[in-house]
């Protein structure tokens, strides 16, 4: 039925554009049956509307023939007008049947109806309702901000009463003197640790006390006289301890660092004292600095004077100079050494007093080696003695800055009070010490321990004994300075002729200069000193000047050049020992000696080979002239040279071999000095061949007796020493 209305649809549609019908088709839902499900597809095409174009016509035809149905109906060769009839007369029948339907359900129709209508009823109650619950939610929004504006005020005034509850409890807090506070300040004992914990409460309330009363609050009258009451009893207690403690120093043999370290338990009370009862914290302060001055200047005074007992008995006095000759006086160089005695020119083991392992060794005890009957050097009691005084100062300014709550000026000033006199005492007993000193090596010592001091005390961050470390420098120096003052004028107004007898060995003299000069050296080495260096290169020119004063005291230059040489190597070997190799010392007398010692050799040589070396020199003088002609008059000469040092030369090496070890008392310097010689020798008469190898003697017949310089290379050197 669908397919037949579809068809009868198109039909008409095409009759219709044709124009071959005027049927009018009435409007209504024909769509609307059920067995309509499908409408025909006809585009936009609207026979009812204004707009329509005659024109288009053939276009929405020929549309339309592309319809599937429409062609299917034009296959059958359907008569479309009785077609459109039948179509007409089935959709009356279905009207009728659908009206017959309607009729049918009409009671459900209207049932239907009054159910609408009713529910039209509901949704208008309704409506009104929610219309009641719009204008209640406008009036609960209007009572909740309300709500929240009465809210943040209520928080902004808990806030304040907050800030106000805080306040007041802290002050409450710091007003209130509480029962434990009371019983701890008057009965507990001061070392307890309660008595300490309320004390500190006790300070706390009355700083907090002192504070709100510049801000003129009422309530602190009301507590004030509890806490003056507290405080003066607290102030009396800890005024007896800390003086009980103080007057504990006195005691005769008493170790006062044991209750000075105590004390540091209890440096509070200071504190609270000088925060509560200046005056009392003046008087703990000043019986401290009274009592700790005196201990500190009785026991350096005791200490000193028992410490200068176990000094050498024999010391160097002011003739115990360089330049003194060992007959003048009988006396220090003189006589034997003593077993522990040291000397003044010669370092030895004195040096090890600088040393880190003797430096900060314990300080020494005077009657232990009094019962032991050892001795020391000066240096050695002064590095026990300055060792005592650092370490009890650094101790002694460390406490002070921690139990006297000081620092800077403050604390250098405080220091100074308790230990000035007894720094004073140890310049005075310096200063009288170094006034009859001549012990340069000693003195020179003591500066470098002080040196090392004044180090260790910036290490430990104790500043206060550098003004101290400056005055014993102050004294120090000078006094060096003059004692190396008066050894350089020793040597320079040193007569050799009032020596005695001379011989070609090391002078005395320039022993004394070689040890005295290594050991400042070696010392110096570790922190030099350029004031040093310039005092040692006076006394060295000094030196020097007298070793060629005393030589020239010799009649040859042979014995004079043995003297230069002996002394110039012994004053090398020992500076060498200690000295650094590239040390102004050792280069300068390394090149008096080198060129001494060739001059010496040449005059070795002179003796057994002078004429030899006369005519080389002259021949290479011809020869680079160019007048080698000149030598062929040299031919008789040249032939008694050649046989000369043909016949002598093994007994000349020989006898000069042993000539050299008798002259030197050095054997290495000897040896050296002989291979110096024989090594000159064989350049010489390798010389020697080369000028007689000249045209004009070439066919000189002695020729054929000259030495073959290998073989004589071989020869020399079994008169080589061995050592």
């Amino acid at each position: 039925m669908a397919a037949a209305a579809t068809m009868a649809a198109a039909a008409r549609e095409l009759v219709l554009r044709a124009g071959a019908s005027d049927m009018e088709e009435e409007e209504g839902p024909l769509g609307a049956g059920p067995g309509l499900q499908e409408p025909l597809q006809l585009g936009e095409l609207d026979i009812t509307s204004d707009e329509f174009i005659l024109d288009e016509v053939d276009v929405h035809i020929q549309a339309n023939l592309e319809d599937e149905l429409v062609k299917e109906a034009l296959k059958t060769g359907v008569d479309l007008r009785h077609y459109s009839k039948q179509v007409e007369l089935e959709l009356q029948q279905i009207e009728q049947k659908s009206i017959r339907d309607y009729i049918q359900e009409s009671e459900n129709i209207a049932s239907l109806h009054n159910q609408i209508t009713a529910c039209d009823a509901v949704l208008e109650r309704m409506e009104q309702m929610l219309g009641a619950f719009q204008s209640d939610l406008s009036s609960i929004s209007s009572e909740i901000r309300t709500l929240q504006e009465q809210s943040g005020a209520m928080n902004i005034r808990l806030r304040n009463r907050q800030a106000v509850r805080g306040k007041l409890g802290e002050l409450v807090d710091g007003l209130v003197v509480p029962s434990a506070l009371v019983t701890a300040i008057l009965e507990a004992p001061v070392t307890e640790p309660r008595f300490l914990e309320q004390l500190q409460e006790l300070d706390a309330k009355a700083a907090a006390v002192r504070e709100q009363e510049a801000r003129g609050t009422a309530a602190c009258a009301d507590v004030r006289g509890v806490l003056d009451r507290l405080r003066v009893k607290a102030v009396t207690k800890i005024r007896e301890f800390i003086l009980q403690k103080i007057y504990s120093f006195r005691k005769p043999m008493t170790n006062y660092q044991i209750p000075q370290t105590a004390l540091l338990k209890y440096r509070f009370f200071y504190q609270f004292l000088l925060g509560n009862e200046r005056a009392t914290a003046k008087e703990i302060r000043d019986e401290y600095v009274e009592t700790l001055s005196k201990i500190y200047l009785s026991y350096y005074r005791s200490y000193l004077g028992r410490l200068m007992k176990v000094q050498y008995e024999e010391v160097a006095e002011k003739d115990d100079l360089m330049g003194v000759e060992d007959t003048a006086k009988k006396g220090f160089f003189s006589k034997p050494s003593l077993r522990s005695r040291n000397t003044i020119f010669t370092l030895g083991t004195r040096g090890s007093v600088i040393s880190p392992t003797e430096l900060e060794a314990p300080i020494l005890v005077p009657h232990t080696a009094q019962r032991g009957e050892q001795r020391y050097p000066f240096e050695a009691l002064f590095r026990s003695q300055h060792y005592a005084l650092l370490d009890n100062s650094c101790r002694e300014y460390l406490f002070i800055c921690e139990f006297f709550v000081v620092s800077g000026p403050a604390a250098h000033d405080l220091f100074h009070a308790v230990m000035g006199r007894t720094l004073t005492m140890t310049l005075k007993h310096l200063e009288s010490y170094l006034a009859d000193c001549y012990d340069a090596i000693a003195v020179f010592l003591c500066i470098h321990i002080v040196l090392r001091f004044r180090n260790i005390a910036a290490k430990r961050d104790v500043p206060a004994l550098d003004r101290y470390w400056e005055q014993v420098l102050a004294l120090l120096w000078p006094r060096f300075e003059m004692i190396l003052e008066m050894n350089v004028q020793s040597v320079r107004s040193t007569d050799p002729q009032r020596l005695g007898g001379l011989d070609t060995r090391p002078h005395y003299i320039t022993r004394r200069y070689a040890e005295f000069s290594s050991a400042l050296v070696s010392i110096n080495q570790t922190i030099p000193n350029e004031r040093t260096m310039q005092l040692l290169g006076q006394l060295q020119v000094e030196v020097e000047n007298f070793v060629l004063r005393v030589a020239a005291e010799f009649s040859s230059r042979k014995e004079q050049l043995v003297f230069l040489i002996n002394n110039y190597d012994m004053m090398l070997g020992v500076l060498m020992e200690r000295a650094a190799d590239d040390s102004k010392e050792v280069e300068s007398f390394q090149q008096l000696l080198n060129a001494r010692t060739q001059e010496f050799i040449e005059e070795l040589l002179s003796p057994p080979f002078g004429g030899l070396v006369a005519f080389v020199k002259e021949a290479e003088a011809l020869i680079e002239r160019g007048q080698a002609e000149r030598l062929r008059g040299e031919e008789a000469r040249v032939t008694q040279l050649i046989r000369g040092f043909g016949s002598s030369w093994k007994s000349s090496v020989e006898s000069l071999s042993q000539d050299v070890m008798r002259s030197f008392t050095n054997f290495r310097n000897g040896t050296s000095i002989i291979q110096g010689a024989l090594t000159q020798l064989i350049q010489l008469y390798h010389r020697f061949h080369r000028v007689l190898s000249q045209p004009q003697l070439r066919a000189l017949p002695a020729r054929a007796e000259l030495i073959n310089i290998h073989h004589l290379m071989v020869e020399l050197k079994k008169h080589k020493p061995n050592f």
